[in-house]
This record gives structure tokens, C-alpha cells and sequence, in this order.
């Protein structure tokens, strides 16, 4: 009989002990199936150029494929100052890439937000720092081309017909003669003003003339006459 009881006694016990083990095993291995379904650790996040056009990658290196809602923010002096976008991603052992449209600017940051439900609720850390050179460079200004001796259009334009070798159009004869009728419609000048105009006179000059004529006409026979008295009265 008491070698019946120690045998009942080390069957429980070991039965016990298995007990345990298998709770621990079971334990164990679904606080590692928990740790391995999903963890914010298995996510990153880079700033790149796709072109001249920036973009921000996020992967997922979850081997579950749990999906997970990545969210990006831009940050401001460490509040969100405008959400980037937001898509849902599924990991695999090898990596997938989700990319957010951004025209980062440099030096910025971003906050990356990862959500899981049930798994993870956490950013990635650190913040997103992007690159200090920008995808694209501005343009650089032009310098103003250095002055030459060169004529240019305008200055050829405004040089006159002599100095260019080319004859200036003759004026049409309509322009250069005046016409008939101007003429015709002018009052022509009396014909004392234009002997005026040829001697220097003014217009009294024929009358003084005419009367100088007539004293020397009238003193010419004042003398006449006063000569044939005198010869008539010495012969008498």
C-alpha cells in the first residue's frame, strides 16, 4: 500500500510540474507572438527626391503583415502645424514602402504616427529630419549681358538714310510743289506797290515827279516868252 501512495504522490507531482511548463510555454510564446505581430520599431521613415519632387517614404518590415495607418504631420516648433497624409500600409519580412507627395523644404520635421489597434499607437522616433539641399535648386539669376559695341536693332533703326548707304525716298512731286491754287487764291500786288518794291519809293513819287515836270515845262516857256519880248522891242 505505501508503495501504491508514493506512486500516486510522484504522478501528481509530475503532473503538476508539466502543468506549469506548458502554462509558462503558453505564456511565453504569446508574449513573443504579440511582440512579433507588430512593433513601432519595425517602421522608419526618409525623407527623399522622386525627380525634382520630394517625397517621404514609410517602411513597414512587419512580417505578419499587420496592417497599420501611418499618419504624417509637419512640425513647428514641436506642435503639428499641417497634416501631410495618411495611408494604410502592410509589412512583410522584406519591406513594404509607402510615399507621401511633399515638397519638403530644407532642414524640416515631420512627425511620423504609426497606429496598429491592438498592437502599437506610437511615433517614430525620432522626428523626420529632412535633407539640408533641396530637391530642386532655385534658379539662378541671370546676369545682364556685358555691353558691346555692337549696333543693336533700335540703334540701326534710328540711324539716318545717309549714314546706312541708303537713299532717303525722294518727296513725291504732290509735296515738294506747292500747289496752284494756293497761288492763284493770294491776292496779287497793285502795280504801284511793285514799282515800289523795284525803286524803294513810296507811292507819291510819280505825283512830285509829274509836277516837277510841268513847273520845268511851264519855266521853259516863261523863258521862251520872255526872250522873243526882248527880241521884239530891240528892233523896234
Amino acid at each position: 500500500m505505501a508503495v501504491l501512495s508514493i506512486s500516486r504522490r510522484t504522478v501528481a507531482r509530475s503532473v503538476r510540474v508539466l502543468g506549469v511548463a506548458s502554462a509558462s510555454a503558453a505564456l511565453a510564446l504569446g508574449v513573443a507572438g504579440n511582440a512579433l505581430a507588430c512593433d513601432i520599431s519595425e517602421f522608419s521613415a526618409e525623407a527623399k527626391c522622386d525627380g525634382d519632387k520630394g517625397v517621404i517614404a514609410v517602411t513597414d518590415v512587419d512580417p505578419s503583415g499587420v496592417p497599420a495607418t501611418v499618419t504624417v504631420y509637419l512640425q513647428n516648433n514641436g506642435a503639428d502645424l499641417k497634416k501631410v497624409g495618411e495611408q494604410v500600409v502592410e509589412g512583410s519580412r522584406e519591406g513594404v514602402t509607402i510615399t507621401f507627395a511633399e515638397n519638403w523644404k530644407p532642414n524640416a520635421e515631420y512627425r511620423v504616427h504609426v497606429t496598429a489597434k491592438g498592437y502599437v499607437d506610437a511615433d517614430i522616433k525620432p522626428n523626420l529630419t529632412t535633407p539640408s539641399t533641396a530637391c530642386k535648386k532655385e534658379k539662378e539669376k541671370e546676369e545682364p549681358p556685358a555691353p558691346s559695341d555692337t549696333p543693336t536693332p533700335s540703334d540701326s533703326a534710328s540711324t539716318p538714310a545717309e549714314e546706312s548707304g541708303t537713299p532717303a525716298p525722294e518727296a513725291s512731286q504732290s509735296e515738294s510743289t506747292t500747289p496752284a491754287d494756293t497761288a492763284s487764291n493770294a491776292p496779287s500786288p497793285a502795280a504801284g506797290e511793285s514799282n515800289l518794291a523795284e525803286t524803294g519809293a513810296n507811292s507819291n513819287t510819280g505825283v512830285i515827279a509829274g509836277i516837277a515836270a510841268a513847273l520845268v515845262v511851264v519855266g521853259g516857256g516863261a523863258v521862251f516868252f520872255g526872250m522873243r519880248r526882248r527880241g521884239a522891242n530891240s528892233d523896234r
